[in-house]
């Protein structure tokens, strides 16, 4: 399935005032609309994802998978910020006739979701009846529901939060920084700050999975002086990353995480929450340290029509990425509780 480029030829006003004078979003789609249009599912992405959800969520979308192209419409769009189809960074400035760099202007959560409701808008997309998305993911989908409570039917958040923690803004200011250390991401090329990226990666990492992870797959087997496996790994992980991505886009993206606030502009958090309609599944899982499991706990008790599931993982936060079985386990047994207003507790099945 190739990726598809919707164009928004007009101006595109962000959360902070400012504007895009036009708009470009990459998006997948797989199967088609049903007659009664009651099957999209619409899966958003995480912070260096891409909208081929097919690609990188092996075991959850495809043929023989719990979100297949033969019963659902499988919407996955790129967001706005990022460089696999939409506008960001590295787009060009219609003022100049160069790219935007450190030009680009600030975006916000809420931002990538309206760009996806024009998305939806141009898809003929009237209800989402499963909204998922982990993470960064998970943030769009909780902002979604809140915007539009009516056209959600079905709400899947997963390893995510309602506002970003002091934690988290904290990792990723100290990724900022090594990309900042990196003279050449001032130097407004496209493969700027490519060593500081690097090295944001691997601090990422870090937040990503945990001691116990490390402790299993990075372990000696003798007894080193130098050179080491988890030396060798986090290297090998930063310069995966900078093969695919681009620094600007990261830097970008990183300050939209550390804004996500569902209260902002709403009289708090929690009134925020409320105004979801969606049944909800909230799925935590219990070896992330990045976002801990309270933030899920905190979630399913302030969203009225929910369901709380644990993901068991020593792989800390990309546990969602990797246990594609557990979590068909438990999307599985979400869609057979009848909700009805009451706060479900689903216990993990194996």
């Amino acid at each position: 399935m190739d990726r598809e480029i919707f164009k928004y030829e007009r101006p595109f006003e962000l959360e902070s005032g400012k504007e895009l004078s036009e708009l470009e979003i990459g998006f997948h789609t797989y199967g088609k609309l049903n007659k009664n249009r009651d099957n999209v599912v619409w899966i958003c992405h995480a912070l260096t994802a891409n909208s081929d959800v097919a690609d990188w969520w092996k075991g959850m979308v495809g043929i023989n998978d719990y979100f297949n192209p033969t019963e659902h419409f499988i919407v996955c769009a790129n967001i706005l910020g990022s460089h696999y189809g939409s506008s960001n960074p590295l787009s060009i400035n219609p003022v100049t006739g160069q790219p935007y760099y450190l030009s680009f202007p600030q975006i916000t959560v809420r931002d990538m979701v309206k760009a996806h409701q024009l998305l939806a808008a141009h898809l003929q997309v009237n209800d989402i009846e499963i909204l998922i998305g982990g993470s960064l993911g998970g943030q769009q989908a909780v902002e979604w529901g809140i915007m539009e409570p009516s056209r959600i039917k079905n709400l899947i958040l997963i390893a995510t939060n309602a506002r970003h923690s002091p934690w988290g803004i904290a990792f990723n200011e100290s990724q900022r920084l090594a990309i900042s250390a990196d003279r050449t991401f001032y130097a407004n090329t496209p493969d700027g700050g490519k060593k500081g990226l690097k090295a944001a990666r691997s601090i990422a990492l870090l937040s990503y999975r945990n001691y116990k992870t490390y402790n299993i797959t990075q372990q000696e087997e003798e007894d080193l002086a130098d050179e080491f496996k988890a030396s060798s790994y986090q290297n090998y992980q930063g310069e995966k990353l900078v093969n695919r991505f681009n620094a600007y886009s990261y830097w970008y993206l990183s300050k939209t995480m550390d804004s996500h606030n569902v209260g902002r502009g709403r009289h708090g958090v929690e009134k925020a929450l409320s105004l979801i309609k969606a049944r909800t599944l909230v799925v935590g899982i219990k070896s992330d340290v990045l976002f801990p499991i309270e933030e899920q706990e905190y979630l399913f008790r302030h969203i009225q029509k929910s369901a709380f599931a644990e993901l068991e993982s020593f792989y800390g936060h990309d546990g969602f990425l990797i246990e594609t079985g557990q979590l068909t386990n438990i999307i599985t047994s979400f869609f057979k509780t009848d909700v009805k207003g009451k706060i479900i507790e689903l216990q993990q099945t194996a």
